[in-house]
């Protein structure tokens, strides 16, 4: 990696150490430690989430047009001001504000990384660079939640304002950091802009076949998968396979060390395969995962084996992430057009808090009481992954699947026309 890369990725890791001291606790604090009740904090939470899905749908275009880096410091500086008055605030009004404005700047980060890291790579390098953000990410979102359970006292109200101080601290290093970056290339606001009227950039996303399946996709993956973590599949592991609330602990623990340990050992078996069948392989993966689930809670054995079984389900969706990184992301960037990255990136982030939204909401009542119907429709989900991104493989030319390809003469003169939208 370049000296720019380089300062995107540290940029990036420490502001999800940032991020992983608060979001374990974000509940706890509402309704317990402010004293303002369970109906609070799910308020709380939904703004933050629907402040993501206003923001977004602008996000690209400004990125477009003024370059990702303004875009990323300002939404940092706006997310370290959320941060630092949600650790201040004391009444419902006041938590709901910040929440918004916190969800609000965390929301655009995403993209706004991703087109750092597209300008500072090239297609072959591309899948590497974001494997390594989405390990160093997890990486720091684990170590700040290590760390901040050891601060937090739930009987002392500061020593939340701590670890929403450190996340603000974090965002405004993340902004500095990258401030010191010299991107390989600004486009000036003529050249950045989309083509056509203020309408022309969405349409010619919503016309290019192989983006827009790839966003069905994406909706399937985050819905089948992050949407179920933290509600569904818990509250199922609880009901269902009796699994105590200590042992989720563990087993979000197995998620994160899975990424962490297999992460660069499955780059180099992604690298060389086609990116749609890895995605294919990821829902195979993901449906033996549900497998044992429905083992765990399903299956009568002993609770020794259910617990297990429940680990494993947790740790085999982190193989399949971390097949994923590698591989979306980087399809992503290569499906758009010239000048309108952002506009892609911020797309595909609006599809992933759609699901993450959407998810919670359908697995959660699911997990507790339909427990059997629970597990056989996320199987199905799964399965459903492999054939849509089996699907999506027609789509892409040969290049974009498999980018390995690049450097033949033979591949690139057979290639047949990419299946862009009419500009």
């Amino acid at each position: 990696m370049g000296a720019a890369m380089r300062r995107i990725q540290v940029g990036s890791a420490l502001s999800a150490f940032g991020i992983g001291f608060t979001v374990p606790f974000l509940y706890v604090y509402v309704a317990e430690v402010r004293d303002l009740g369970a109906g609070a904090a799910g308020i709380v939470l939904a703004a933050f989430a629907m402040a993501a899905l206003i923001v977004l749908p602008f996000t690209g275009r400004a990125i477009d047009r003024r370059g990702p880096l303004p875009v990323l410091v300002v939404a940092s500086l706006v997310a370290s001001v959320g941060a630092i008055s949600l650790g201040l605030a004391s009444t419902e009004p006041a938590a709901i504000g910040a929440a918004a404005v916190l969800g609000a700047g965390t929301a655009v980060l995403q993209p706004a990384l991703a087109t750092m890291i597209v300008w500072c790579s090239s297609p072959q390098t591309r899948t590497r660079s974001f494997a390594t953000q989405f390990f160093l990410q997890n990486l720091g979102l684990g170590i700040g939640g290590l760390i901040g359970g050891q601060l937090v006292d739930e009987s002392r109200p500061d020593s939340f304002l701590l670890l929403f101080g450190i996340e603000a601290v974090m965002f405004l290093v993340l902004a500095g950091v990258v401030l010191s970056v010299r991107m390989p290339h600004t486009p000036s606001l003529g050249e950045a802009r989309p083509k056509g009227d203020s309408g022309g950039g969405l349409r010619a996303l919503l016309g290019h076949r192989a983006m827009v399946q790839l966003c069905v996709l994406g909706f399937v993956l985050f819905f089948a998968c992050y949407g179920q973590f933290e509600s569904g599949l818990s509250a199922y592991g609880v009901e269902a396979a009796g699994i105590s609330p200590s042992t989720l602990g563990i087993a979000l623990a197995a998620n994160t060390a899975m990424i962490v340990v297999a992460q660069f050992a499955v780059l180099k078996f992604v690298e060389r395969r086609k990116r749609s069948r890895v995605i294919a392989a990821v829902g195979l993966i993901w449906a033996v995962a549900w497998i044992a689930a429905g083992y765990a809670g399903l299956g009568h054995g002993s609770q020794a084996m259910a617990t297990a079984a429940f680990v494993s389900t947790y740790a085999l969706f982190g193989l399949g992430e971390a097949m994923l990184s590698p591989t979306v992301a980087p399809l992503v960037a290569d499906l758009a057009p010239a000048g309108m990255v952002g506009s892609y990136n911020s797309a595909f982030a609006l599809v992933k808090q759609l699901a993450l939204a959407v998810g919670p909401a359908v697995g959660g009542p699911m997990g507790a009481a339909l427990h059997g119907p629970y597990i056989v429709t996320f199987l199905l989900f799964s399965l459903g992954i492999t054939y849509l991104a089996l699907r999506l493989g027609k789509q892409l030319t040969p290049v974009q699947n498999q980018p390995s390809l690049a450097g033949s003469r033979v591949v690139m003169q057979s290639s047949p026309e990419p299946a862009t939208a009419t500009q």
